[in-house]
């Protein structure tokens, strides 16, 4: 099997932290996770490739004790070789999608950071994962060539899940929602309580254009402002 695509529709081979486990046991517990993991196999079965070869990355490399930044995504990439489970991040050595030359572009304007280093680490995004940025997308499979292919099939429900609780916890985190898609989910936040950074997709289609260009957000800046006011002694953190 390659080792780009999903293999297994077993939720116990894709890894999580410890502190989302109860949360996503009780999901594929439940009668739309065991949809969800019977559609799987039934896909699998028929032959279908599937990215990323591990849906709970994200879960995987940033505990909901480290969540500082969340940036949420709406379906994995649906090109062979480019989804590794995070939002927005690809493989180390793809080349760069378009929405996410733009972050880095963003990036490079906002706070001066020349873009990283390609082939490695390229667009992959795993180390903001190992520092507290959750990358979540909203739905977690994506078939080959068809995007939004498993929307709708239930993982949406674990990831609201995911978003309630970082909502839910102690520590006020950032929520970066970028586009319709992602902003559509600020009901889910505490906005009394968390900090929520809007603005339109990274996609070249939108980057540019009203009501707030993603090109010029400054969101990074903010987010390195607000990561430094949470770390200064007396902070919440």
């Amino acid at each position: 099997m390659n080792p780009t695509q999903l293999a297994s529709a077993d939720p116990a081979q894709w890894p999580v932290a410890p502190g989302w486990q109860p949360l996503v046991g009780e999901f594929f517990a439940n009668a739309v996770g065991q949809r969800l993991q019977g559609f799987l196999q039934q896909r699998l079965d028929e032959g279908a490739v599937i990215f990323p070869p591990r849906p709970l990355r994200a879960l995987e490399l940033t505990p909901p004790e480290s969540v500082r930044i969340v940036i949420l995504g709406q379906d994995p990439y649906h090109g062979r070789g480019q989804a590794e489970g995070l939002a927005f991040s690809v493989a180390p050595g793809v080349a760069l999608p378009p929405s996410l030359r733009n972050i880095f572009k963003e990036m490079q304007r906002d706070l001066g950071v020349a873009p990283p280093a390609f082939p490695d680490p390229g667009g992959s995004l795993v180390k903001w994962a190992t520092h507290g940025v959750l990358l979540l997308n909203t739905c977690l499979t994506v078939e080959e060539g068809q995007p939004a292919s498993h929307a709708g099939r239930g993982w949406e429900v674990l990831t609201d899940a995911v978003i309630r609780h970082v909502s839910q916890g102690e520590r006020p985190v950032m929520f970066m929602l970028w586009g319709a898609h992602a902003q559509g989910k600020r009901a889910l936040i505490d906005a009394s309580r968390h900090k929520i950074l809007l603005a339109n997709h990274p996609s070249p289609l939108s980057a540019l254009r009203p009501p707030i260009p993603f090109i010029g957000c400054g969101h990074f800046g903010q987010a390195k402002a607000w990561r430094e006011a949470q770390a200064a002694p007396g902070s919440a953190a």
